[in-house]
């Protein structure tokens, strides 16, 4: 299966605050950031559709405005993300115009999603700038939405991205190396699940644990994007963000991080997951 990932032709990357940030002060990590924008023009150049989902605005708020801890307030989350947002796209397309690529910005919300309308125009945006050999950086517009909160990060968001743009590979960046049969942080004995080929009752119930101190998606948000992304007909693959040469192996057929296979469900509707959701 993962010799395969070689021909996929349109890949979604989410990645994590913590993934391009630095834990000691919150900053962004500029040389991970640069070194992950090449990647991924790389991988446009052999002729993939590429898509971002992207968090971060929020911390880089965070940052700018001094803050010590994450902001608890809802009001407080969004003024971050309103100072964030500008600032952390105007790096993104900084870094890729090193390279000659165009990037094009894309807020989300909910509304978006479950109205007909606004999803069929967000499905035909996707397209075009595709097709017009632009990478869509998209994130979810904090500014005036709080599903975050409920979503878990922009996990759920990137499987939701991977389902309208009608995506056939969804890659996490995550703070560690994929699924485990327990937390490898407390377990020694916990073992790298490489390899799922439908999600159980049983591995939602073991996914369930706590968040990380930037991020605030755990494993059980990855599991329920797993779930979309699956449904939606695109696989699903949670690999470690540290070192970014992971995604060139995983592209490669290398055996790391957790992949979750794809099987098309007949009559998909994201609206139903969201309702299923709340």
């Amino acid at each position: 299966m993962r010799s395969n990932f070689k021909d996929k032709k349109r890949i979604v990357f989410k990645v994590g605050t913590s993934t391009i940030t630095h834990e000691e002060t919150g900053g962004l990590d500029l040389v991970k950031l640069e070194r992950f924008i090449r990647i991924l023009t790389d991988l446009h150049n052999q002729g993939k559709d590429v898509i971002v989902v992207s968090s971060g605005a929020i911390g880089v708020g965070r940052k700018a405005l001094g803050l010590s801890k994450k902001p608890d307030s809802i009001s407080l989350k969004q003024a971050c993300a309103a100072i964030g947002q500008s600032r952390l796209m105007t790096i993104y397309q900084k870094l890729f115009s090193e390279y000659n690529q165009f990037t094009a910005q894309i807020l989300m919300t909910k509304f978006t999603i479950v109205n007909d309308t606004s999803r069929h125009n967000a499905r035909n945006t996707f397209e075009e700038l595709l097709n017009l050999g632009v990478i869509p950086i998209v994130n979810e517009n904090d500014t005036v939405a709080t599903d975050e909160i409920d979503f878990g990060d922009n996990d759920s968001l990137s499987a939701v991205v991977a389902a309208i743009a009608g995506a056939d590979l969804l890659v996490l960046l995550s703070d560690i190396d994929g699924m485990y049969t327990d937390d490898p942080n407390r377990n020694p004995d916990a073992e790298l699940i490489s390899y799922v080929e439908s999600i159980s009752d049983e591995m939602i119930e073991m996914a369930k644990g706590p968040s990380t101190t930037l991020g605030t998606g755990g494993m059980s948000a990855k599991i329920y994007a797993a779930g979309i992304a699956n449904d939606a007909g695109a696989d699903m693959a949670i690999i470690n963000g540290e070192d970014m040469d992971n995604i060139i192996r995983l592209i490669d057929g290398e055996e790391l991080g957790t992949v979750f296979k794809a099987h098309r469900t007949r009559h998909f509707h994201l609206k139903e997951y969201l309702e299923r959701k709340n």
